[in-house]
């Protein structure tokens, strides 16, 4: 899937969506295409929320606007998280096509870190998983890319800000102590003890929405 064999990862939380539209009639200074973990509810998730929320804060004057990747984020994760693979490339195109000056920020959480995993670092299409990645002309335009719970670390020996060179710079990958999801294990799917470990549930009560945000300001 991601350019070596891998299998990736899921997630549980809720939250409430804020979001923007796909070719909004005048073109934002910056817009966040956000990927929700497993089982939450459309729209960006709790983790997403926290992170936009805190992001808005430190744009100063810059317009924001946000996208919530469609997607089902359920449990039988290589046919969802493909398919949100695949929502996830249309929009960045349209954005890129249609306001290229637009600083575009990706992010997601755990399944919707997968997601982002897809269209980003992604190769190749294997295990059920489709790959759907963005051209090195389309990477240019994202300023940021902000994970939480992101399974790269647990599947290919390390995150996307250590693995990917058209990413690594701009992106902030980030793992909670003790979360099976994304530290070294079994190249296996999680299991369901896995998705609802209290590390793995941890990120909207942390402080790592606010850090992603703070270095993601520092990118645009």
């Amino acid at each position: 899937m991601l350019g070596v064999s891998a299998v990736t990862g899921v997630a549980c939380l809720v939250g409430a969506p804020k979001v923007g539209t796909a070719a909004a009639a005048s073109c934002p200074d910056v817009e966040v295409t956000f990927a929700r973990g497993t089982a939450e509810a459309p729209g960006v998730g709790g983790v997403g929320q926290r992170f936009i929320d805190a992001l808005r804060s430190q744009v100063g004057g810059r317009s924001l606007e946000v996208y919530a990747v469609n997607y089902p984020a359920g449990e039988d994760w290589p046919p969802s998280a493909s398919e949100g693979a695949a929502d996830a490339n249309a929009h960045v195109q349209s954005m890129v096509a249609t306001c290229p000056n637009t600083k575009l920020v990706l992010g997601g959480y755990s399944q919707g870190a997968m997601v982002i995993d897809l269209i980003t670092i992604a190769r190749a299409s294997v295990a059920g998983f489709t790959a759907a990645t963005l051209s090195a002309e389309e990477a240019e335009h994202v300023a940021a890319v902000a994970v939480f719970g992101n399974p790269t670390d647990r599947y290919l020996g390390g995150p996307i800000s250590e693995i990917s060179p058209w990413y690594g710079a701009k992106a902030i990958d980030l793992c909670a102590d003790g979360d099976p999801i994304c530290t070294p294990g079994a190249l296996a799917l999680p299991t369901h003890d896995e998705m609802v470990s209290a590390p793995h549930l941890s990120y909207e009560q942390s402080p790592m929405p606010e850090q992603a945000a703070t270095f993601v300001a520092g990118k645009l």
